[in-house]
């Protein structure tokens, strides 16, 4: 089980197990309680390069990525019992992920992702979903995707993850609340907000 090579594409088509697609929850669920070796392996493959990227973005740390993929599954073996199917296996995936970095965080006695929270998080900035897809398109269409990536490594790990999670994942809103245990006006807060400070790297790296 190794991390693959990053890189930032488009989500892979799900992937049949048993003659159920990886979105059936309840196959899932029952799958991971039984520990199905089969079905790990399945995950693994469809899941490792997202898994991987999404741990790369919240570290901008390669070893730590590796070392914590690796523990991410080991969890998703250990815990599958947990996983009760009601929401979808990429969002429970990613919270323990997310969990992991922040454990590893306060073992090296550093801050955590939780004590780097955005100070405006709660202050109102709701302006319509659709406004940060096409900010986001433009942006990427002007500049190409290395730089985008370079970019993202330069903004705050709060908004680079809500920007990965959103636009690379294609995780909707409640979801990304449920990754991250915050709720959805913070998540649109740093949302719209890192849209900015993703823009304003992008300037300041072409300067």
């Amino acid at each position: 089980m190794s991390a693959p090579a990053f890189t930032l594409a488009a989500r892979p088509t799900p992937l049949l197990f048993a003659g159920l697609m990886t979105e059936d929850t309840h196959a899932l669920a029952i799958g991971l309680r039984q520990r199905d070796p089969d079905l790990l392996d399945r995950l693994i493959e469809q899941y490792q390069q997202r898994l991987y990227r999404y741990l790369l973005f919240l570290t901008a740390n390669p070893p730590l990525a590796e070392d914590l993929f690796q523990e991410t599954w080991i969890r998703v073996l250990e815990r599958g019992g947990q996983y009760n199917g009601k929401s979808k296996f990429d969002s429970w995936l990613f919270a323990i992920a997310r969990n992991l970095v922040i454990d590893a965080s306060r073992r090296k006695k550093t801050a955590s992702l939780e004590d780097l929270s955005d100070p405006r998080s709660n202050t109102p900035y709701d302006p319509p979903d659709k406004q940060a897809s096409s900010a986001l398109q433009m942006l990427v269409s002007r500049e190409n995707e290395q730089i985008v990536q370079l970019s993202l490594l330069k903004i705050p790990p709060y908004y680079r993850e809500v920007l990965m999670l959103r636009f690379s994942e294609e995780l909707g809103l409640e979801e990304i609340a449920a990754v991250t245990a915050t709720p959805i006006s913070t998540v649109k807060s740093r949302l719209y907000r890192g849209l900015a400070a993703l823009k304003t790297a992008m300037t300041e790296g072409a300067a």
